[in-house]
């Protein structure tokens, strides 16, 4: 019995160590499968992105070494290799992911991928060189990010002349109006450009700025003085005499001028100021006529007292008296002509005249605040006429005379002459 039991317990502790040696029998074997697994693997440096990593890998090519690092390379990205590059130890493997942008350039819109790290880079690799004058709505320092946008205004040349001064300038404004603000150039209330603030700017476009300025202008003028003619029976007919000295008045004229760009282009009367008035010269006229008488004579010797006394009749030469100069304001005035048979003449007068019905009339056109219209005046050269009648150019002291021919009024042409305003 106690033989059995102690050949049991041999038997056990055999069997004990053959299941030790197997466990290390395996043991050994997976340690140094390991071992050999690990010193097989190839080491490769992976750049993700601008970040280096140390990589041991079993991949054979780079598109299992990607996939094992749970990479996935798209179209648009950077690798350094092709995905089916065989794979080697120490090799640099990089993938640079790629980022979408907006690219705008003078209004025209693109979406663009890149891999580049900056904005600078970005446009050297679009082949994109900026002028001096151009302008970018981001930096050129500005790292690339997805979504961004780009946009490039490219500056061109245009010709400005602001108020006669003329000069070149780059803009990026495609209007008027906004290449006025970009150059801060300020339009007064009555400034103008051309072409208009809402029309569009091209490369070598000219705008004119015009400035405008009204001034006021005041000039000083003399008031003519009227001769005043009265009868005076005192004095011999043929005979005149100043009596009082006529004097010039001064008055003011206020003008509205209109300056562009320092020339004046218009000139309006807005009001006249009398500073002094004139004076009358008053002449004296005579009128007084002297007639002469027959002295009595006697061809007869003288007889006695007693012989009849005859003798011629007594004669009287008379000298006729003639007619008086007119009386009244005397105006020297310049005169032209006119006549009422002319393509689109009515041949009525302001004053409702008909010149066409009355071929023979006299009738003057006057400024009424010269010559009152309805007085009688008497024209040097013409006689008397009446003041019926206005016109555009008959301002001041002047006077248009009518005829009944363009014949008469051509003869009559432009000359000065005295007239006498009767009444």
């Amino acid at each position: 019995m106690k033989s059995n039991m102690e050949n049991f317990f041999a038997r056990l502790k055999g069997g004990k160590n053959v299941f030790m040696i197997c466990l290390s029998v395996i043991v050994l074997g997976l340690v140094s499968g390991f071992i050999v697994f690990e010193t097989t693997k190839a080491s490769v440096t992976l750049v993700l992105d601008g970040e280096e990593k140390l990589v041991d890998t079993h991949a054979d090519t780079v598109a299992e070494l990607l996939s094992d690092e749970d990479l996935s390379p798209k179209t648009h990205d950077y690798l350094s290799h092709d995905l089916s590059a065989e794979l080697n130890a120490g090799d640099v493997i990089e993938w640079k992911p790629a980022t979408q942008v907006t690219l705008s350039v003078n209004g025209n819109t693109q979406k663009v991928w890149s891999t580049e790290d900056t904005v600078e880079d970005f446009l050297k690799d679009q082949h994109i060189e900026l002028g001096n004058h151009d302008e970018m709505s981001v930096s050129l320092e500005d790292k690339l990010k997805e979504n961004m946008t780009i946009a490039v205004d490219e500056a061109f040349k245009v010709a400005v002349n602001d108020g006669g001064k003329r000069k070149d300038l780059w803009t990026t404004s495609t209007t008027v109006a906004g290449f006025l603000e970009q150059q801060n150039i300020q339009l007064g209330e009555l400034d103008r450009v051309e072409p208009g603030k809402d029309e569009d700017v091209k490369a070598n476009s000219e705008i004119n700025v015009i400035r405008v300025e009204k001034v006021t202008d005041v000039v000083e003028e003399p008031i003519d003085y009227a001769t005043v003619k009265k009868n005076d029976s005192s004095m011999q007919r043929g005979t005149e005499k100043v009596v009082e000295n006529g004097q010039e008045g001064k008055q003011e004229k206020h003008y509205e001028v209109v300056l562009e760009n320092g020339k004046e282009v218009s000139r309006e009367l807005v009001k006249t100021d009398v500073v002094k008035e004139s004076s009358d010269q008053i002449v004296a006229v005579g009128t007084q006529v002297i007639t002469q008488t027959a002295v009595k004579t006697s061809n007869e010797p003288s007889t006695s007292s007693k012989s009849p006394k005859s003798s011629k009749p007594e004669t009287k030469k008379a000298q006729s008296k003639p007619k008086s100069e007119p009386s009244g304001k005397v105006l020297n005035v310049s005169t032209t002509a006119y006549t009422a048979n002319c393509a689109g003449c009515s041949g009525i007068t302001s004053t409702g005249f008909n010149l066409k019905s009355n071929p023979n009339a006299k009738v003057i056109a006057v400024d009424p605040s010269v010559i009152p219209l309805g007085s009688k005046v008497f024209v040097e050269g013409y006689g008397t006429a009446i003041a019926a009648d206005t016109g555009g150019a008959i301002k001041g002291n002047k006077i248009d005379v009518f005829f009944s021919s363009k014949s008469a009024a051509y003869a009559w042409g432009n000359k000065t002459v005295q007239i006498t305003i009767l009444d």
